[in-house]
């Protein structure tokens, strides 16, 4: 299994003598894994003098994080879109390949923790609002016709039955320890099954892409949408009748009542036992 890590860099709510706002790099790695336990993931932190911000402290940073851990890093996930120069940078810099994407949920649950619990108790804490970030909605895009799915279902799990999923049979995955999400056993978690004879190039192809969520789309022309990367949008498909779109609507009911939490599946048809991809997500608030 390759080892990922998610990445930011920015301001924080703290101040230096100088009353200049301090700025910290956050690393932690990203979790695959449903049965991975959430202490053992890796985690490294660095305050930054706001005179120091540049892609060469993040390239030191790096590489002392990468000094520090278990294993070294196939990549880096990185959310915050207005850093993306700098990360880049940084990370060539200490040779890692970086990519932006919103998959980055120990981190996010991370940066939220230190926000409530740990800036607060610093003698420099200084309080300021958390500025989310501004991703703008993205231009949905068709998926390449070869890739379109003949059929797809809305359906739902108990969270409980997610236990049982490293052994399922899956050609590709990923997926996270619930316990990022705060849920119980008896949650009840949406997600979308994807149905085609080309289930196969589908789910590879998929996996290419750093998928965030699924999402309806209302408005004058309602569609469901496979979101990924940073700020892409991929057309499922158009919901045409009333019907699909009460499906899609009680689909994100449903997801909220679950913490944004649900899952995408690609199959070859609906009597497969089989998954030839299976992506646990969580649409995350980014911050």
């Amino acid at each position: 299994m390759p080892v990922i890590w998610e990445l930011d860099f920015y301001s924080r709510p703290l101040v230096d003598e100088n009353q200049k706002k301090l700025w910290e790099v956050l690393i932690c790695e990203s979790p695959l894994d449903i049965t991975q336990p959430v202490d053992s993931l890796f985690q490294f932190s660095k305050l930054c003098a706001n005179t120091e911000v540049n892609s060469v402290f993040l390239q030191e940073a790096i590489k002392e994080a990468i000094a520090q851990a278990p294993r070294r890093p196939d990549k880096i996930r990185f959310f915050r879109r207005q850093m993306t120069n700098m990360i880049l940078k940084g990370c060539e810099g200490a040779g890692l390949p970086a990519q932006a994407s919103r998959r980055t949920i120990a981190l996010n649950r991370w940066i939220e923790q230190r926000m409530a619990e740990v800036y607060p108790t610093y003698p420099n804490y200084k309080e300021s609002p958390n500025p989310s970030v501004s991703m703008g909605m993205p231009v949905p895009q068709p998926l390449p016709d070869q890739l379109i799915g003949q059929q797809w279902a809305f359906v739902t799990l108990a969270a409980s039955a997610f236990a049982e999923m490293p052994e399922w049979d899956i050609d590709f995955r990923e997926s996270f320890p619930l316990e990022l999400a705060d849920l119980s056993p008896d949650t009840v978690v949406p997600g979308l099954l994807i149905f085609s004879p080309r289930a196969l190039p589908l789910a590879a192809w998929m996996s290419g892409l750093e998928l965030a969520c699924v999402k309806y789309l209302p408005g004058d022309t309602p569609q469901l949408l496979l979101e990924s990367g940073s700020n892409e949008a991929w057309i499922l498909s158009n919901l045409n009748t009333a019907d699909m779109r009460q499906e899609a609507e009680n689909f994100e009911k449903t997801k909220q009542q679950a913490n944004q939490v649900h899952f995408l599946g690609v199959q070859t048809d609906p009597d497969s036992e089989s998954f030839t991809g299976f992506w646990l997500l969580q649409e995350l608030n980014l911050a």
